[in-house]
C-alpha cells in the first residue's frame, strides 16, 4: 500500500492514523522496502519508509517533504524514558551560499515552517523489526519559538559567512545547531576561511536540539 501525495493536512493526518501502532517490520511489508540486514544501513530507513506510506513527494529535493501542503516530516526516536535519542537534523548547509539567504526564504526556514513529527521507539533494547511507529502531530513554531530559532539561524549563518566555521561547535545555538553531515570523514566540501579563501571542510546541516524536541512531544 503506497498512497499518492495528501491532498490537504485532513488526508494527511488521517494516514497518521493508520500508522500508528505498526510494527517496523509491519511497515516494510506494506512499503515494500526491506529492512537491511547491516544495522549501519538502517539509519534513515524508518523516515523513509513513513515517507512512502504517507506518499511524500519531495524526494531528495531540498523543499519540506509534503511540498504542495509546505510540511515537512520528521521522526522523533524516542529511548526507553521516552525522551528524544538524538538531535533532528533539518537541511543540509551550503556553506559557500549562505550569506546569500535572509531567514525567510532560507531552506532552513522552508523546513521549519510547518513540520509533521512522527515519533519512533528507538530503545536499542528492542529489535529493529518490533519497534513501533508512534502517534504523530502537526507543529507550527509560536512567535516566541520562531524568533529564538531565527536568531539562532543568524547567528549561526554569520559566523559561517564571516570566515568562523571552524570556530562552531555543537553548544552554539539555543534551539539550532550546526552539526558534520557526512557520511565519512572523505566526504569534504568548500567553505570559506577568515580570509576569505575558499578551504576544505566536513559538510554541515543544521539541527535541532535534542531538548528542544522534548519540549514539543511533551
Amino acid at each position: 500500500m503506497i498512497h499518492f501525495a495528501p491532498q490537504d493536512e485532513q488526508a494527511l493526518l488521517s494516514r497518521c492514523s493508520q500508522l500508528e501502532g505498526l510494527s517496523f517490520s509491519q511497515l516494510a511489508i506494506i512499503t515494500q522496502s526491506p529492512i537491511p540486514l547491516n544495522p549501519v544501513q538502517r539509519k534513515g530507513w524508518a523516515g523513509q519508509a513513513i515517507e512512502r506510506f504517507l506518499g511524500a513527494t519531495a524526494g531528495t529535493q531540498s523543499l519540506p517533504d509534503f511540498h504542495e501542503l509546505g510540511i515537512e516530516l520528521k521522526t522523533i526516536p524516542l529511548n526507553a524514558h521516552g525522551r528524544p535519542s538524538e538531535s533532528t537534523f533539518i537541511v543540509t548547509i551550503s556553506l559557500l551560499t549562505i550569506h546569500q539567504e535572509k531567514w525567510l526564504t532560507s531552506y532552513c526556514y522552508q523546513k521549519l515552517k510547518r513540520i509533521l513529527w512522527v515519533p519512533i521507539e528507538g530503545d536499542v533494547k528492542i529489535p529493529f523489526g518490533q519497534r513501533r511507529v508512534g502517534r504523530a502531530f502537526l507543529w507550527s513554531a509560536s512567535e516566541e519559538i520562531e524568533q529564538i530559532l531565527q536568531d539562532d539561524w543568524c547567528y549561526l549563518t554569520t559566523l559561517i559567512s564571516t570566515g568562523h566555521l571552524s570556530d562552531i561547535d555543537a553548544s552554539h545555538g539555543e534551539y539550532l545547531q550546526i552539526r558534520p553531515k557526512a557520511a565519512n570523514a572523505r566526504s569534504l566540501c568548500y567553505a570559506y576561511d577568515e580570509q576569505g579563501n575558499q578551504s576544505l571542510t566536513l559538510p554541515r546541516g543544521f539541527y535541532l536540539r535534542a531538548a528542544f524536541t522534548q519540549y514539543l512531544i511533551k
